[in-house]
């Protein structure tokens, strides 16, 4: 079976471990959209130990809390799809009130033409706050 999350998924890594990985993603008119990625080939939160999901979400939090530092947004929405590809990953995305979906989710259809909030070097910024 192909898994894009069990081969080397796209974006630039900001933290990674045995268990896991963070990386930042390219999603056009969503900076800071960051994905934390389980090792592991499994699809659900119940399929890991308990200390391996505190560690998961250990990291979860940690990335609200860089993206939140760093970006300053007005909301952080967290998602477990794993829909398309059934690999245990989280969504970390600093929402605006002027992105082009605010106040629906990113997949929804758009509501107008977001702002930009893109900010230079902001992988170097959100890992030395991942750091802390």
């Amino acid at each position: 079976m192909h898994c894009e999350l069990c081969e080397q998924a796209s974006g630039e890594l900001l933290h990674q471990d045995d268990s896991l990985r963070v990386l930042l993603v390219e999603e056009a008119g969503y900076p800071g959209f960051c994905r934390v990625i389980w090792r592991g080939h499994v699809a659900e939160m119940t399929d890991l130990a308990p200390a391996e999901r505190q560690h998961l979400m250990d990291w979860v939090y940690r990335t609200e809390t860089a993206l939140r530092q760093v970006m300053q947004p007005a909301k952080i929405n967290l998602a477990s799809l794993g829909n398309m590809v059934p690999h245990l990953h989280w969504h970390v995305i600093p929402r605006f009130t002027d992105d082009a979906h605010f106040p629906s989710p990113v997949w929804a259809s758009p509501r107008r033409d977001g702002a930009d909030h893109s900010q230079p070097h902001l992988a170097e910024q959100l890992r030395a706050a991942l750091a802390l």
